[in-house]
């Protein structure tokens, strides 16, 4: 019977436990792959029971010296809970209840668990600014949320700079100063490596030929380099248009060259024959050449004239046909006389 009055005790004392829990932060951290020890500190003998449970879960019982629950091992001789290689489940409400051996609690203890990344090694920066006469170092590192940083400078550390980003001026650099970082969160602490800075003040620039703003350079060159295009593309279309009217005047060239060669090809072509036989309409009308006359009255009269006249002139037609022949005269045969 006292032993169900100690077991309604103890639920009940983990939910009021749990219940004020909930309304408080954490109160431990750890990371993913840590070991952490919940403390209990409280001196147990064999009679007492010890209860722990996590997030309303019994993960450890023990009843006069014997274990139920659990592993003997995750319990210290004090009671403390000993959790290994934690996991993003681990976090949450853990609570430890031991009650005397009359069922009345002797102890009891709650607290919240929180897991956290380790923080990744910080990467050291630094720029050099001349026209503020300052050296500015970044601290770097992929989650800077909830991070305290902390700087040392010749393993000092100087303890009122807590940001990420710290600026030195240029006078407290002369010599060989070294810097480091340090970024940590509740479970971890990582340390950058140790760089010196070195700020060389550059050369003076020579003073500039003309009193011109860079924006005016840039719009003069633009504006030279638009014009250029401009007469370029000018040119461009000059060059087509001329092309285009030199091939025109060779194409009425050539067609004139050829109708005129054809116009002297033709009279060529033509044969004396065919204008006489089919004379033009531009040219005169060919006068007919007269005849040869033949005499039929004596044969000597027609050799005489033939020999005292000239030779007709011929015309170039007739002086390619053949002569019709003369035909000859008829002699009289002598008549008998009458009788």
């Amino acid at each position: 019977m006292a032993s169900f009055a100690a077991l309604g005790l103890i639920i009940l004392l983990e939910f009021i436990n749990l219940s004020a829990a909930n309304k408080d932060t954490c109160e431990l951290y750890a990371a993913v792959g840590q070991s952490l020890t919940l403390p209990l500190n409280y001196r147990l003998e064999n009679l007492h029971v010890l209860r722990w449970t996590h997030n309303n879960s019994i993960i450890f019982y023990r009843e006069k010296g014997k274990v139920s629950i659990g592993k003997p091992a995750d319990v210290s001789a004090t009671g403390s809970l000993l959790l290994k290689t934690l996991q993003s489940s681990s976090a949450g409400v853990y609570v430890a209840n031991v009650l005397n051996p009359n069922g009345t609690l002797a102890v009891s203890w709650t607290g919240r668990l929180c897991m956290m990344d380790k923080v990744s090694k910080p990467q050291l920066t630094y720029r050099c600014d001349f026209k503020s006469s300052a050296v500015n170092l970044n601290c770097y590192v992929d989650k800077p949320q909830g991070l305290v940083f902390s700087w040392t400078l010749d393993e000092k550390t100087l303890t009122s700079e807590t940001r990420q980003t710290l600026s030195i001026s240029l006078a407290q650099l002369k010599g060989e100063r070294d810097f480091s970082c340090s970024a940590a969160n509740k479970v971890s602490t990582q340390k950058s490596d140790t760089v010196r800075p070195t700020c060389k003040s550059p050369s003076p620039s020579p003073p500039p030929l003309l009193c011109f703003t860079s924006k005016t350079v840039l719009a003069a060159v633009a504006g030279g380099a638009g014009l250029i295009l401009l007469l370029i593309t000018i040119i461009i279309i000059l060059c087509c248009c001329y092309r285009c009217k030199k091939n025109q005047m060779r194409l009425k060239d050539t067609g004139g060259l050829r109708m005129l060669s054809l116009s002297k090809r033709e009279p060529e072509s033509i044969s004396p024959d065919y204008e006489t036989m089919h004379p033009s309409e531009d040219s005169p009308p060919v006068s007919p050449e007269p005849l040869p006359r033949t005499c039929y009255e004596s044969v000597s009269e027609p050799e005489a004239q033939t020999e005292s006249m000239p030779p007709p002139h011929l015309s170039t037609a007739a002086e390619g046909q053949q002569p019709s022949p003369v035909p000859k005269p008829r002699t009289k045969s002598p008549q008998a006389p009458n009788i």
